[in-house]
């Protein structure tokens, strides 16, 4: 019976909607409507389960108006990453450069000459605004781009093996991420897997004894998120460009996280660079667009332009082709290459090769800025530490920061973190040892000002969120986002 009256006690929902909808409108009617719904709905549920007294119709209006503008607000949105992942696959990967952001802008904003040759006014090729950039700065004879790097090893294997075999070494039979491996993206492709050696060690030999007449193509999969270590044995291209040199049979490399500049000359590496699997002779070279290059999500074909032109005239291509944005970024980003200036204009590889000197400035005044703000509410500190490439790029290798070590005093690490993910913008960290980490590595300075914010934000707000998870029950029990803790799994 006392549960009966305090249902009775919650306001029909024209009232509630009503109470939502002043002078100006917080959304529209029929949004209103359903969130007033909702909100009551949850609280129904709160009294029925706990007997828990419902609040007064202030309060539930106002959880009305923070489900709206919940629902309004778009579901895919920046977020200010400071995991210290710099290709962070489940934050996006690459940052785009401000030229490639530019060029978004222009072609977005009207028509483009995407198809349409403007010499001669008639029909062109999409793939010409970035072919000849990419041989430029490859040495392939031809290039093709398509929407990831799992397309274009699909597309490659569908145009140049289907119905035949492919050969490759049973230790780079790797899995990408969401679970898509090799040995699938070859079955769909037509293919027959052919593999050769055992998981450590592999030699020319077993792919030597295993060509034969229905051998199409040598595969070589660079393991860029992964490395076999101690006991092993690999084929190198060069063996492998000898093999299939003396067999007749094109060999294909999918790098993965392709890249066009030698990391060893900043102390990193060694990552194969694309320039030098074609200059060892590799006849077809996949990569990805979005981890080390810098640039739009994008799968990339270079090589030699005999079998590159089986794939241009392939029908699959059309399932896999990519839109004018994509092409505006991707040449934008191609052409900082060209220029000499990717390094210092990518935000890829200006996170890459960011000195730890610079870090630890950067960290010891954000530590000011911070401390000058949260009046007491939280401990920072500043330890060293390591940032990660991620996105399946250079698994082995540790970047040397400095890290922000933030222990709030009025909550635990878990909840402070999962608070700050629920801002706007959202703020990814990383837990360790009941303290939040934030690493500048991969934050801009104009991201600075919004993260400490938001860390204000959430240290001074935790009476006013208590009294709105009263109020909305169900969105406070909203299952949290995992946290950034290692690099997400690679995904091509």
């Amino acid at each position: 019976m006392e549960r009966e009256k305090l249902l009775r006690r919650l306001p029909p929902v024209h009232e509630l909607v009503k109470a939502c909808s002043g002078e100006e409108k917080d959304g529209p009617l029929h949004v209103l409507t359903e969130a007033a719904r909702e909100v009551l709905n949850d609280w129904r549920g709160l009294i029925l389960e706990k007997g828990e007294a419902p609040p007064a119709l202030a309060p539930l209006a106002e959880a009305v108006k923070t489900r709206v503008r919940e629902k309004l607000r778009p579901h895919l949105r920046p977020v200010i990453n400071a995991t210290g992942v710099i290709l962070h696959t489940n934050l996006g990967r690459a940052p785009l450069s401000a030229a490639a952001l530019s060029a978004l802008e222009r072609v977005a904003r009207g028509y483009c000459n995407l198809e349409i040759d403007l010499n001669t006014g008639e029909r062109g090729s999409r793939y010409s605004h970035v072919e000849n950039l990419l041989t430029a700065l490859t040495g392939a004879e031809a290039a093709l781009v398509v929407n990831n790097n799992a397309a274009a090893v699909l597309l490659a294997l569908h145009t140049l093996a289907r119905g035949r075999e492919v050969i490759v070494s049973r230790g780079e039979l790797i899995e990408i991420g969401g679970s898509f491996r090799i040995p699938e993206v070859l079955a769909q492709s037509g293919a027959r897997l052919q593999e050769v050696g055992t998981t450590n060690k592999t030699y020319p030999r077993d792919y030597e004894r295993a060509i034969g007449p229905e051998t199409a193509l040598l595969l070589k999969v660079h393991t860029s998120n992964y490395r076999i270590l101690g006991f092993t044995r690999e084929v190198t291209r060069s063996e492998l460009v000898s093999l299939g040199r003396k067999y007749q049979v094109p060999v294909l490399e999918d790098l993965g996280s392709g890249v066009l500049v030698d990391l060893q000359r900043y102390g990193l590496g060694p990552e194969p660079t694309v320039q030098a699997s074609l200059e060892a002779g590799v006849d077809v070279v996949t990569f990805s667009g979005d981890k080390l290059l810098g640039g739009p999500q994008a799968g990339i074909i270079v090589g030699r332009a005999r079998l590159l032109q089986g794939m241009k005239e392939n029908p699959l291509l059309r399932a896999l082709r990519v839109d004018k944005l994509i092409l505006a970024a991707l040449e934008a980003t191609l052409r900082e290459y060209l220029k000499g200036e990717a390094e210092h204009t990518l935000p890829v590889l200006e996170r890459l090769f960011v000195s730890p000197d610079r870090l630890a400035a950067r960290a010891a005044a954000l530590k000011e800025r911070l401390l000058a703000r949260l009046e007491g509410a939280c401990e920072v500190d500043l330890q060293s530490g390591f940032s990660q490439v991620g996105g399946g790029a250079l698994p082995l290798t540790q970047l040397s920061t400095t890290l922000l070590v933030l222990r709030p005093k009025t909550m635990s690490a878990t909840a402070f973190a999962a608070e700050l993910r629920r801002r706007d913008p959202p703020v990814f960290t990383r837990l360790q040892d009941a303290g939040v980490l934030l690493d500048p590595r991969t934050l801009s300075e104009e991201e600075e000002e919004p993260l400490v914010e938001a860390v204000r934000a959430v240290l001074r707000e935790p009476a006013q969120k208590a009294v709105f998870d009263r109020a909305s029950p169900g969105f406070s029990r909203q299952t949290p986002m995992p946290l950034s803790v290692a690099p997400p799994d690679d995904e091509n």
